[in-house]
């Protein structure tokens, strides 16, 4: 878990995702990237919350707009994804 925050926190560019660890994608690293997740995620919970019953098919246009609109931002304000396992060690850098 130290390793992991200390890789969160190694973020000169000022990245608001670093990559994922193990596995492709993004996980938010600074206060910008955790305030876009979380409206991200509240978009979708309201979405579902209003449409789940009445109009599955809008709660599901509502999770592919807001997943389209989050991942470009990822992309602008994260570093370039790629597939990783595991923290690299400083020592065989």
């Amino acid at each position: 878990m130290k390793g992991y925050i200390e890789y969160l926190k190694d973020n000169p560019e000022g990245y608001w995702f670093k990559r994922k660890v193990y596995g492709w994608g993004w996980v938010p690293a600074t206060w910008e990237g955790f305030l876009v997740t979380v409206a991200a995620v509240a978009i979708i919970y309201a979405g579902f919350a209003t449409f789940s019953k009445s109009k599955p098919d809008v709660a599901v246009r509502i999770l592919v707009l807001t997943l389209a609109a989050l991942t470009p931002v990822c992309y602008l304000k994260g570093e370039r994804p790629k597939w990783q396992w595991g923290l690299k060690d400083k020592k065989n850098k």
